[in-house]
């Protein structure tokens, strides 16, 4: 039963990455025939992440209420009905008003799954499940891909995607007895329903809100803008840049899995360490004033922020205690998400009016923010 289960959660990840790069790839045919300029689109990006970061700091007394497997199932449900609703759209307002339970589902589902997924696996698993949210992160362009190829428009790839959300759905609801049976066990019975203003004053909770809110931030900010810092501040081919840009993905995606196997023997605070300086020495690589090792320092970089996420999501119980975990699973998503969606634009700001050779500099900041706030960390936990 309880690999059954986690094939099921497999499924889970997968499905949280398939929404991820849906809009991004279709934007620049859906901006046309909606009639909208380009930036319309993090119009949308913003009340998505609005609702991830709501729903993540609510999941908690959620989860605590309704229990894991039901939160999980309604999540993904809703994120299926607003692509669903996404398919149907034809203004743009429409899309605005689908993007609120798009958000709601996603933060909602991201936290239950990861905190389950610390509590109740190892941390090779947590590597490898993450891996699959990179398949998810890969499918979905392909999908919409061939539906645009075919003439069958957006809408149709947009389509395809919730139905196979649907399909996960259903299989969640009927794996719900799965769920109960370690909850009469009294896995879940252990988790508090801790306030937000307590959980932040947890010791070492800053610190590991912070390096997550600056990981999240470099990561973000480095895959979206490196084509152009490449382009338009080392004078290499859009082409180039471009593959390059994929190969950073790529890395982060194929490190998770080769993590899988060295994560278990290594331990959480190592395979963070280890990744934290990878990325650090990335980031100088790009510094470096010779075309190829920026491109380079992209696939280290990438390959750095491999074991990063996971392992702190995972290393979470063993920090605070299994009953805070969940608590602090939730505000630590919602601090990524804040990263992740107010970095990157405030770069391109910083990239439009001062100069796009700011890009390794602006990195450089989050990766240093990220090894004083885990070594810091590390250090606090350490005291009696």
């Amino acid at each position: 039963m309880a690999s059954l289960l986690l094939a099921i959660i497999y499924m889970a990840f997968i499905s949280l990455g398939l929404p991820d790069s849906l809009l991004g790839s279709a934007w620049p045919v859906m901006r046309e025939g909606l009639g909208v300029p380009v930036s319309y689109a993090g119009v949308i990006s913003m009340i998505i992440s609005g609702g991830t970061i709501l729903s993540s700091l609510l999941s908690s007394k959620a989860i605590h209420k309704f229990g894991v497997g039901l939160v999980t199932s309604v999540s993904v449900g809703l994120t299926a009905c607003a692509l669903f609703g996404f398919s149907l759209s034809t203004a743009f307002w429409m899309l605005c008003l689908w993007a609120v339970p798009y958000g709601l589902g996603a933060g909602a589902v991201d936290a239950a799954l990861n905190n389950y997924v610390a509590v109740h696996y190892s941390s090779r698993h947590m590597s490898w499940l993450h891996g699959f949210w990179g398949v998810g992160v890969t499918i979905s362009p392909y999908i919409m891909g061939r539906c645009l190829t075919r003439g069958l428009g957006w809408h149709a790839g947009y389509r395809t995607v919730s139905i196979l959300q649907a399909a996960l759905t259903a299989v969640l609801f009927f794996s719900l007895p799965l769920w109960k049976k370690d909850a009469e066990q009294g896995e879940e019975g252990s988790f508090k329903d801790v306030p937000l203003r307590k959980a932040v004053r947890i010791p070492g909770a800053p610190q590991v809100l912070l390096a997550f809110f600056g990981f999240c931030a470099l990561e973000n900010t480095a895959g979206l803008w490196a084509s152009s810092y490449l382009v338009g501040a080392r004078g290499i081919s859009p082409e180039t840049a471009a593959r390059f840009t994929a190969l950073f993905y790529m890395g982060e995606t194929v490190g998770r899995f080769l993590n899988g196997f060295v994560s278990d023997k290594l331990g959480d605070r190592r395979m963070i360490r280890v990744g934290v300086i990878v990325m650090l020495l990335g980031t100088l690589m790009v510094l470096l004033p010779v075309g190829p090792a920026a491109l380079a320092g992209l696939v280290v970089l990438g390959l750095g922020a491999a074991p990063v996420y996971p392992c702190i999501i995972h290393s979470t119980p063993e920090n605070f205690g299994k009953e805070n975990s969940q608590a602090l699973v939730g505000i630590q998503m919602a601090s990524a998400y804040c990263g992740s969606t107010f970095m990157p634009p405030l770069f391109g700001l910083l990239a439009q009016y001062v100069d796009v050779a700011l890009y390794p500099f602006y990195l450089l900041v989050f990766a240093l923010l990220m090894l004083v706030m885990t070594e810091w960390l590390n250090r606090r936990l350490a005291k009696p």
